[in-house]
Order: structure tokens, then sequence, then C-alpha cells
């Protein structure tokens, strides 16, 4: 079946970085987009960046234009998230989410059909 393990959180101060990885199994990744999204607690889980199949598109919410890069190497099944400049708002559990529409070139709220258990980012001051 579908997995998707998330990797890579961890405590960090402010203006510091991390990389999160995303390896999935269970299906052809090339063949699909991929996406970020993340949860702190008491908000709604939100949108940070997609990464379509071939990896030659992106798209990324406002708030991490220029600080977040989304990638993805389809030889290893993985799907990566730079981050960088973090800050204490950055906090939260983090999830990565597999596409379920073949080869989809624009990133859709309803589209993400897997998704991965999650590890937490904690941004200090």
């Amino acid at each position: 079946q579908v997995q998707l393990v998330e990797s890579g959180g961890g405590l960090v101060q402010a203006g510091g970085s991390l990389r999160l990885s995303c390896v999935a199994s269970g299906y052809t990744f090339s063949n699909y987009a991929m996406g970020w999204f993340r949860q702190a607690p008491g908000k709604e889980r939100e949108f940070l960046a997609a990464i379509i199949w071939s990896g030659g598109r992106t798209y990324y919410a406002d708030f991490v234009k220029g600080r977040f890069t989304i990638s993805r190497d389809n030889a290893k099944n993985t799907v990566y998230l730079q981050m960088n400049s973090l800050k204490p708002e950055d906090t939260a559990v983090y999830y990565c989410a597999a596409d379920g529409r073949f080869r989809a070139l624009y990133p859709a709220a309803q589209g993400y059909k897997y998704w991965g258990q999650g590890t937490q980012v904690t941004v200090s001051s």
C-alpha cells in the first residue's frame, strides 16, 4: 500500500534551517505531484508548497516564498522541503502528501490522496 514517511524535523533556533524529507513507496512516485503542509496546535492545516511529477514546476504559499524550497528526486522516491530563516511561528507538525491525479500540473486541495504521519518542527526564539 502507499506509504509516505517524513523525517528531518526537530528543534532549531530562529533564523536556522532544516531540510525535511519524505520517502514514498507503494506507487509510481514519478507520476504524481507532491505537496507539503503543516498544522500548528489549534490551527487548521495549511498548504506550504507543491511540486509536479517531473519536478519542472513548483508552487508556494505566499508566506513561505523565498524561505522554503520544495524539490524531488524521482530516482529516490523522495520529496524534500528546505526551510531557511525559520521563525517561531513556523512551529508545527509538517506533513507530506501525494496527489492522486496522474501527472497533474496544478495543485488542488482535494487532489491529495495520501498523507504521511508528520514530523514535528519546533523553532525557538
